[in-house]
């Protein structure tokens, strides 16, 4: 008889207090900056010393609230994508979408070759392509949340399960934002305290990218089909019973009819995006650090919005907040890329989605309330989920064993070979991130202690940001500290036990595959390293 995987708040809580035990076994200890002078030249360095233990206890208990705080954003983020996207499921708009996109995959199974190589392959691969590059050029990460709402019923219906659905937008994410080329927030913060030129080194990064794309893309595929072939074999087969069951009703007959508000919705709309239009008919965006370019982006929307919103309309209202939800798509990648939009920007915009699509189903205000709370409602658990996973780096931070540790496994590198070092560098980061998992933060925390180390040892300081990138960005996927990966499964209600054992052997993939691409990086001549 399988034992039963504990629930997902049991796990995080012994997680908790495991982090609260090493608090007592662990020294505390601190990294403080300090400026040398050499030759005229201001010089900054950072230095440990060890201090008095902060040992954790009923701190165990607060640091679900200390979570919440810190996680606020993405709590936020997570109730109000969940109430807007729940007005937009009432109306049955996505299941019109979904029935449309099956009819047209069915259609194309006539051409031979497509027939031959899979229509559901293609979409799966080009999905993920698509947020690989999300990932990979501008860092996305909290807004795949928003997307698994749309991708796991798209999996369903399609024949297969939620992994799948989750592996279409978040690991696609994943896989590009460790195998990044332009990530700032990553790469460009690590070469930047190292001292390198922004993005230099981007040619054998390219490569890494292909190699980790393809690994990754070819790891889902095979799953799919597995899946696909027997969906008895899926580890969260029961716990898709509630999207299956969301599937099976959806498929009643749909009314097609376009209310007179609907139009109305349109006109305010428009007149908003010609507004904006004439704020900022120049949108100026950002590809990395490094490359820029302008484009009248708004305009362009503006007028699109005006066909495709006629064209909608006149076939029904499900179709027009089919549009108002591609437009939520796009104008959320214009913001991050050119206006540096994050989650409260993005919450704002899905949040308006919602509001107008209500409006457009000719819902009273009352009735769009209700429906925004019974979204609330459904999604919370998730929201839950990412509070008291924050309290664990919480724990571990108020304990002052986090520099600590990064402490010692740092002195156990000295005196390595060139692969040797640069190895054990990515083993550390790959250890780090399993308790600190903002890039940001670890890349300030890490690389000033690692860039001169590196030129101690021999060893190119752009392989040591390689190192950080690629052990900042695999453990994402499996860490339970990460605020968003515990967000998407509670979205896609994948207990996280399951997605551990799922997830376990890909990651060691990928850490492997990391470590050998690594290796010439301190053995080949390579432009920028």
């Amino acid at each position: 008889m399988l034992r039963k995987i504990p629930n997902t708040f049991v796990i995080i809580f012994c997680l908790l207090l495991l982090a609260a035990i090493l608090t007592w076994i662990i020294p505390g200890g601190k990294y403080e900056e300090k400026i040398n002078e050499v030759n005229g030249v201001r010089q900054k360095e950072m230095v440990f010393h060890y201090t008095q233990n902060v040992q954790q206890w009923w701190q165990v208990f607060s640091s679900f609230y200390k979570g919440f705080t810190r996680q606020s954003g993405i709590i936020v983020f997570i109730l109000m994508i969940g109430g807007a996207f729940w007005i937009v499921n009432n109306s049955r708009a996505i299941d019109t979408g979904i029935f449309s996109f099956i009819d047209f995959t069915k259609k194309l199974e006539r051409f031979r070759i497509l027939r031959l190589v899979g229509v559901n392959n293609i979409v799966i691969i080009l999905i993920m392509l698509m947020f690989n590059m999300f990932g990979a050029v501008f860092g996305m990460s909290e807004e795949t949340i928003a997307f698994v709402i749309i991708l796991v019923p798209l999996a369903i219906s399609m024949g297969y399960d939620s992994i799948t659905g989750v592996s279409m937008v978040f690991v696609a994410a994943g896989l590009g934002f460790a195998g990044a080329m332009l990530n700032p927030f990553t790469i460009g913060i690590a070469q930047g305290i190292s001292g390198l030129p922004l993005f230099s080194g981007i040619e054998y990064r390219f490569f890494c990218w292909i190699v980790i794309t393809l690994t990754g893309i070819t790891y889902v595929m095979l799953y799919a089909r597995k899946i696909k072939k027997t969906p008895g074999k899926s580890p969260v087969y029961m716990e898709d019973d509630y999207w299956r069951e969301r599937d099976k009703s959806s498929h009643e007959r749909i009314a097609y009819y376009t209310p007179v508000i609907a139009w109305i919705a349109w006109g305010i709309l428009l007149t908003v995006m010609i507004v904006f239009s004439i704020i900022q008919p120049v949108s100026k965006f950002k590809i990395g650090n490094s490359t820029e370019f302008s484009f009248p982006i708004m305009p362009v929307f503006s007028g699109l919005f005006f066909i495709l919103g006629i064209i909608t309309l006149r076939k029904s209202v499900h179709f027009f907040i089919l549009l108002l939800l591609g437009f939520t798509i796009l104008y959320l990648i214009v913001g991050v890329m050119g206006y540096n939009w994050y989650i409260m920007e993005i919450a704002t915009l899905f949040f308006a989605m919602g509001i107008f699509s209500g409006i457009a189903m000719k819902k009273s205000a009352d009735e769009i309330v209700k429906l925004f709370l019974e979204g609330v409602k459904d999604i919370l658990p998730a929201a839950l989920v990412v509070g008291l996973a924050g309290g664990i780096i919480i724990i571990l931070e108020d304990g002052q064993v986090v520099d600590t540790i990064l402490y010692k496994l740092s002195e156990g590198i000295k005196g390595s070979g060139k692969i040797a070092t640069v190895g054990f560098i990515y083993l550390i980061q790959n250890c780090i991130n399993l308790i600190l998992v903002s890039g940001s933060a670890k890349a300030a925390l890490t690389m000033p202690i690692f860039a001169p180390f590196s030129d101690l040892v021999d060893l190119s300081r752009q392989a040591t940001v390689m190192a950080y990138q690629f052990g900042d960005g695999f453990t994402n996927m499996i860490t339970p500290a990460s605020a968003v990966l515990m967000g998407v499964l509670g979205v896609a209600r994948i207990p996280y036990g399951k997605w551990f054992k799922w997830v376990l052997p890909f990651i060691i993939i990928l850490i492997v595959l990391g470590f050998l691409l690594l290796i010439p990086t301190v053995t080949m001549p390579l432009k920028g390293f």
